[in-house]
């Protein structure tokens, strides 16, 4: 069993314990039975959006096609060491 944190009130919930995990965007997050008896729904939760530039538009990369986002997984950030300017 995986180890899981409770989303809540932040403690380790052990192997042999009562949980519920929420299933959110591919990723499982889960309550201890004491939290989710006081409040089942999960709050304080929010999926970070994503912007970035195509085709000369600043859009969320959540609404662009398929292609455009595989092409977006595939880009590579990468850091200039130093200055980016010669003179400077």
């Amino acid at each position: 069993m995986e180890k899981y944190t409770c989303h809540d009130c932040g403690k380790s919930i052990e192997h042999n314990e009562e949980y519920m995990p929420y299933n959110v965007g591919g990723k499982v997050f889960a309550k201890c039975k004491e939290c989710h008896q006081k409040d089942s729904v999960l709050r304080n939760f929010q999926q970070t959006e994503v912007y970035s530039r195509v085709v000369g538009y600043i859009r969320p990369v959540s609404q662009w096609n398929k292609g455009k986002q595989a092409e977006f997984g595939d880009r590579s950030e990468y850091m200039i060491d130093g200055s980016a300017c010669a003179s400077c």
